[in-house]
């Protein structure tokens, strides 16, 4: 937690490794950790700790908040802006190996609990607490074979401990994992000695630990022994975790020649077998932009191609009275709303947001943010929101001059601080509930004062100049004009009652998500990775379509029913998915989460609700532009007088 805010300077570096990455050639360019490295045999490797997780709490911890063995000096790795709002704390630890040369039985030390440590590993062990470690930048993981499939498939971490009985008794006992037996796999350059490391897996023992005398640095185990070739299995006497209690740290390594090579080490941490259901997503959501497409197709080629010709051909003002549809409300189509100013606020840090997410996803599929530089997908999209100010403040002065608005930088002031304040507030309030808990996910007061710089230093002088620009060019031109008298709105069908069809709207754009979301949510929730940005994207590209298209066709029956007041309505169609996908979080979380804590439960719904009002805010902007678009252009095609 203190790490970013003793060492702000290794923020900065972050930030400015980041731009490298955008700037910067890929082939010439390599993140940290991310390049190859080779080893000789006898070369030290450095195991690094990582946080202690639990998919039951959501609420990380570090390594050494237990009380497990030390190194003489505890050295914090750096870290980029993603890895601390992840809660990730990398430090050094007593582990050391040399490459290709197998240990037995090392002692890491021995520790003796008083009642607190006891009682903390207890409560670790309840809430399934996870140890993660990393070697070469290669997360430690446990091999388990599914009994149902022949492949093994991999958890990220060893669990902390266990809870058993003795046979014959009722009572539950804490054990504790207190001997590793590490493999590490490695890949040999054929025509020289040096070889990279392609696995880091553990199994995880709890063993009651024997010696004759008094323990000192000389003591041999007579439960675990090299000397007499004596290794530690699944049989022996386990661990317990009690008041004074001592509990000896061991480990074995043992070396793996692989045929795996460095650029395909990846492939089995990110094996999924169930693609095919990701390939049913897409197959599901084509088939909804090709209903869409249908529909909007028969709109613009047959009814308003039919209407258009109609239109124009009428010579008379009498029979031009005679008509009825959306050529009647000309005069107010183009009328600005109320509230327009939130209308463009909200439209243009949409453009923010789409701005962001749709670069983050081309460099994600492109391969530079990959799961091996961590955090890295944080750190690009927070950067690059930062940076998309300039379209978000150019998008909403530019809507705002066509409303007739004068006050530009009224607009401009809201703009920079409503959306990204009310989620700052929301973020604020949930990093308070994870400082209560004492946890590594809190994010520290460096990096606050790091994100507020951003926000402040970097961002609002952006969308200041984005506005400007917008505001210096000419105003959009409306193609028809519009009266001063508003037109009465005749009385609406029950389906084209707003709340109904604002409603219905948001169904189609969240249907096209909903099986990628669930993928995105286990990823974040469960503590998997998410590595299909090709999916991604292409799914990024059918929720564009089907927002677009939604907005309309609703849009286009509001206009032929004569309901001109279309602005709010055409975003709040599309935005409304947003609704669907936080009761979807809802529904995620009390039928495949397991997490017990009031303070977890908050922490979900709080970021829950922090992601579906952006996305809210991302379809909304989406659906908005399309009507624009299309209201624009129906209306310059017929002949007015």
């Amino acid at each position: 937690m203190e790490v970013v805010g003793r060492r702000p300077h290794a923020v900065w570096m972050c930030v400015f490794l980041t731009l490298l990455l955008f700037i910067n050639d890929a082939h010439s360019f390599y993140l940290p950790g991310v390049a190859p490295q080779d080893f000789v045999k006898g070369d030290l490797l450095k195991v690094k700790v990582n946080k202690l997780t639990s998919v039951k709490t959501q609420l990380p911890y570090s390594y050494y908040s237990l009380p497990y063995c030390k190194p003489e000096k505890i050295v914090d790795s750096a870290e980029n802006l993603g890895e601390v709002l992840r809660g990730d704390r990398i430090e050094n630890s007593p582990y050391v190996f040399k490459m290709r040369e197998p240990q037995m039985c090392n002692v890491v030390c021995n520790v003796t609990l008083n009642a607190k440590e006891a009682k903390e590993f207890k409560e670790k062990i309840d809430d399934e607490y996870r140890v993660n470690m990393i070697l070469d930048n290669l997360p430690l993981v446990v091999p388990y074979k599914r009994p149902d499939m022949d492949s093994l498939f991999y958890q990220h971490g060893f669990p902390v401990g266990m809870k058993g009985q003795y046979a014959g008794r009722t009572e539950e006992k804490y054990f504790i994992h207190n001997h590793l037996a590490f493999t590490v796999k490695y890949h040999k350059d054929e025509e020289t000695d040096a070889a990279r490391i392609v696995g880091f897996e553990v199994k995880p023992f709890s063993v009651k630990h024997d010696y004759e005398g008094k323990w000192d640095d000389k003591t041999r185990l007579t439960t675990c022994d090299p000397h007499a070739k004596r290794t530690v299995t699944s049989s022996e006497t386990p661990q317990e975790v009690e008041d004074n209690k001592e509990i000896i740290f061991t480990y074995d390594v043992e070396f793996q020649e692989s045929e795996v090579k460095w650029a395909s080490r990846w492939d089995t941490y990110l094996y999924m077998a169930d693609d095919q259901i990701h390939w049913f997503s897409i197959v599901n959501s084509l088939m909804i932009v090709l209903f869409l497409s249908g529909m909007v197709a028969m709109i613009m080629l047959r009814t308003l191609y039919r209407d258009i010709s109609k239109y124009n051909q009428l010579e008379t003002q009498e029979e031009a009275q005679e008509e009825t549809g959306w050529k009647l409300v000309h005069g107010d189509v183009f009328r600005p709303p109320t509230n327009s100013d939130l209308l463009c606020v909200y439209v243009g840090t949409g453009i923010q947001f789409f701005g962001m997410i749709l670069v983050t996803m081309i460099f994600a599929a492109l391969g530079f943010l990959s799961p091996s530089n961590r955090g890295g997908i944080m750190t690009a999209m927070l950067l690059l929101w930062v940076f998309m100010g300039i379209f978000a403040g150019y998008a909403a002065a530019r809507l705002y001059k066509m409303f007739k608005g004068t006050e530009w930088k009224k607009i401009t002031f809201q703009t920079a601080f409503m959306f990204p304040g009310i989620v700052f507030a929301i973020f604020f309030v949930l990093n308070a509930l994870i400082w209560g808990e004492a946890s590594s996910g809190a994010v520290p007061f460096g990096t606050m004062f790091v994100l507020v710089l951003l926000w402040f230093g970097i961002s609002v002088p952006l969308v200041f100049v984005g506005s400007y620009v917008g505001f210096k060019k000419p105003a959009i031109e409306d193609p028809v004009k519009t009266n001063k008298i508003p037109r009465q709105i005749p009385e609406q069908a029950w389906y084209m009652n707003p709340f109904f069809s604002i409603l219905i709207g948001g169904i189609l754009p969240f249907g096209a998500v909903f099986i990628e979301l669930f993928f995105i949510l286990t990823s974040i929730w469960l503590h998997q990775f998410y590595y299909i940005f090709g999916f991604l994207f292409l799914v990024f590209i059918i929720l564009i379509i089907t927002c677009a298209e939604i907005s309309i066709v609703l849009c286009y029956f509001q206009l032929c029913s004569e309901d001109y007041l279309w602005w709010w309505r055409s975003y709040l169609t599309s935005g409304s998915s947003a609704l669907y996908l936080f009761l979807y979080a809802a529904f995620y979380f009390f039928t495949k989460l397991n997490i017990t804590k009031p303070v977890s439960g908050i922490l979900y719904f709080g970021y829950m609700l922090i992601g579906s009002y952006a996305f809210f805010v991302l379809t909304g902007t989406i659906g908005f532009y399309a009507c624009f678009w299309f209201t624009r252009l129906i209306y310059s095609s017929v002949k007015i007088d």
